[in-house]
């Protein structure tokens, strides 16, 4: 059927659909916020609504061009906001469950071990990283997106992967074994029995907590099994906690779980694995930052 008996929002509603989960996944990768990649794929899709499609060949690598333009204007402007950002900056929690409304291209694609250590590089270096390494877009490509010349896109890749591989954890997706662990960590976090919390933490443990100072949370990351198991079961114990319904979900591929009161998400957590305890616990409390956790 040609352009000129289908409507125009349909004619170009189609393609941009099948190509959606990859550039809301794209937008969030490179900005480490849900809520703006949603308004950078809205921005997207006016933009592809309004152009002129007729001697576009490939969808799909014009629309990943268009989202990373966008995508990286917002990280420019989002790099400024974080640094009078107040405590610990985390990315927004998304849940990565079969029936969440949020869906990505794959859970290890946004793990928040990646997207922290995404954090450390710069807005080029990200966008170049995230186009080549995760998605493995052909270097040209990338250097048309950009408007970098293909030997640079190279060399920019090549110091973004090694940033990366030097701090980048091991993603492992949950299996029974982590499942199980984590499941134990949990039940001594909310019965209080610090001694059992212990040995479910690895020596050097962290709890990151990130209440961009509009919820009571931790400034500084708290290190060492013995500081963290008195903080989660202070935490656990305290009345709002208590008052608190709590579900176990997978927060960015991690197991972890949502809190809720009255239905309303107000606490969330990823919890890392090694391969042997728990390695990281990362809380997120802001409830600006719950927004997406809200909407799925």
């Amino acid at each position: 059927m040609s352009d000129d008996a289908t409507p125009p929002v349909e004619a170009a509603l189609e393609p941009f659909a099948a190509h959606r989960r990859l550039l809301f996944t794209v937008a969030y990768e490179m900005t480490g916020s849900a809520a703006d990649a949603e308004d950078v794929v809205q921005e997207a899709w006016l933009r592809w609504s309004a152009a002129d499609r007729s001697d576009v060949l490939d969808p799909r690598a014009y629309l990943v061009r268009v989202t990373t333009r966008l995508a990286l204007d917002r990280l420019r402007t989002l790099r400024a906001r974080r640094e009078t950002y107040v405590g610990s900056w985390l990315p927004d929690p998304l849940l990565t469950t079969p029936d969440a409304a949020l869906q990505v291209e794959r859970a290890e694609d946004v793990s928040m071990a990646l997207l922290v250590v995404l954090e450390t590089l710069s807005p080029l270096e990200r966008a170049v990283f995230v186009l080549r390494e995760v998605f493995d877009l052909p270097y040209d490509e990338i250097a048309a997106g950009l408007d970098r010349a293909p030997e640079a896109v190279r060399q920019t890749a090549h110091r973004a992967r090694e940033h990366v591989r030097a701090r980048r954890p091991r993603f492992t997706p949950p299996d029974d074994a982590q499942r199980a662990a984590v499941e134990r960590f949990m039940v001594a976090c909310a019965t209080g029995d610090t001694a059992a919390l212990v040995e479910t933490l690895a020596p050097d443990v962290v709890v990151v907590s990130d209440g961009g100072g509009k919820a009571r949370s931790a400034l500084r990351p708290v290190a060492g099994a013995d500081k963290v198991a008195r903080m989660l079961v202070g935490l656990a114990a305290k009345p709002e906690t208590i008052a608190m319904a709590y579900e176990p979900a997978l927060v960015n591929g991690a197991l972890g779980g949502v809190w809720t009161v009255d239905g309303e998400t107000v606490m969330a957590a990823a919890v890392e694995y090694d391969g042997e305890r728990v390695a990281r616990v990362l809380l997120f409390r802001n409830p600006e930052r719950l927004a997406g956790l809200r909407r799925a």
